[in-house]
Parts: structure tokens; C-alpha cells; sequence
């Protein structure tokens, strides 16, 4: 009988998660480490630092573990060909998936035309390589509404998902604005939560309120908490 938690099997939760090391600080030597623990783990992604992608590729030759980077990481303020540039390197070292931060200051200024326009330069490099792309509106600097008009630029663009934050902003995902993001993609794009999600609780919280991925560092002790809590 398969073990469940709130209902969900732990297998079900692994297939949500994006395994995630992005530490500025952090040496090559750990950020293999949290790749072979995702390998390890059975997650759905490791995300990773553009550096490492080379050698994470390698770590990951068969196994079913997406290899996923940042693009514009972690504010977005860099020019649109700059992010082109970075996705069109990115998959050529072997990532199927980035994660792009928009620039957040040409939201909150109601210039949604250009971020759509950044977003659709990078879906294309990112698509025309077989990969997804999924855009970070670092959601703690946006309103509602700014959130909404995010979103809405973003499924525009040809975006497969939108991410909710970095991880290095002034805040991380919340059930309310998953919940928000997911009314306004709707069921055919996917909605990642990221940024301080380190329990179990809050990352089943997250996929209630409408996540298809989680974006988190702290894999192994939300799937310790698992193995204590689930019956």
C-alpha cells in the first residue's frame, strides 16, 4: 500500500520538484553534490547556476532528471539579447529548462509591452533548442494586479510556465499568489512556487493552491518530513 501525506504519495510530490542550488557562494564541488542528490532523490529538475551545467550534464547521462538553469539571474535588468545569448548557451551546455527573471521595473511601470517582448526573445531561443521556459516575476515587488498583467504578458509570449520568485528577493511564494497566478494562466501553462519553501506543509500548500512545480533547497528534509509524517 502506498504510503500518502494530506494525499499525496511521496512519488507524486517528487514529480513536482525542482531541486534547487543557485548559492552565490557556493563551490562547484556542492553544487554536483545537490545534482547527484537530485539524480539520487528521483526529483523532476535540478536547477542549477549556468557555470555548472556542463559537468551536471554529465552527472545526469541517464537518468530521467531534468537539467534546468537561471537566465537573467536574479534581478532581470540585463539587456533582452543578453538573456537570448544566455538561453541560447544554456542549452547548447545541456539545459532543458531556464527559468528567466523579467526585468520587474517595466512591470510595476505599466511598460507590459516590453516585458512581453523580453519574454517572447527568450521563449524562442529557449524553444528552438527543445527547451521550456519558465518566467520569474519575482512577485514580492507586485501587486495583484501587476501580478495578473505578469502573467498575462507571459502566456502572450509563449511562456510554458510562471515562476512566482528567485529566492533572492524581499519575499518567496505564498499560497495567495499561486493561487492568483494559476486563475490567470489557466490549466494549459504551468505555475511554479519558489522562494522560502522549506517545510512539507508549505510545499503541499503550494500545490493545492495551483503549483505544478516546486522550486526549493531543502528537498531532503521535506521528503524526511515525509517519511516521519506519512501513513
Amino acid at each position: 500500500m502506498t504510503t500518502r501525506y494530506r494525499g499525496f504519495s511521496k512519488t507524486e510530490l517528487l514529480a513536482t520538484i525542482d531541486h534547487t542550488f543557485l548559492k552565490p557562494e557556493g563551490t562547484p564541488e556542492q553544487e554536483l553534490e545537490v545534482v547527484a542528490q537530485a539524480r539520487a532523490l528521483g526529483v523532476k529538475a535540478a536547477c542549477i547556476r549556468p557555470s555548472g551545467l556542463a559537468a551536471a550534464k554529465e552527472l545526469l547521462q541517464d537518468s530521467a532528471v531534468l537539467l534546468c538553469t537561471v537566465i537573467g539571474f536574479p534581478h532581470g535588468n540585463v539587456p533582452t539579447a543578453v538573456k537570448v545569448l544566455e538561453t541560447q548557451l544554456a542549452v547548447a551546455a545541456g539545459a532543458v529548462e531556464v527559468d528567466m527573471v523579467i526585468n520587474p521595473g517595466l512591470l510595476v511601470g505599466r511598460r507590459e509591452a516590453e516585458v512581453e517582448t523580453d519574454i517572447r526573445a527568450v521563449a524562442e531561443a529557449a524553444h528552438a533548442g527543445g527547451a521550456i521556459l519558465k518566467v520569474i516575476l519575482e512577485t514580492c515587488y507586485l501587486d495583484d494586479i501587476t501580478i495578473a498583467r505578469g502573467c498575462q504578458a507571459a502566456v502572450s509570449a509563449g511562456a510554458d510556465f510562471v515562476k512566482t520568485s528567485t529566492g533572492f528577493g524581499s519575499g518567496g511564494a505564498t499560497v495567495e499568489v499561486v493561487r492568483l497566478m494559476r486563475e490567470q494562466v489557466g490549466s494549459t501553462v504551468g505555475v511554479k512556487a519558489s522562494g522560502g519553501i522549506r517545510t512539507l506543509d508549505k510545499a503541499i500548500d503550494m500545490i493545492e493552491a495551483g503549483a505544478s512545480r516546486i522550486g526549493c533547497s531543502a528537498t531532503v528534509e521535506i521528503l524526511e518530513e515525509f517519511d516521519r509524517l506519512a501513513d
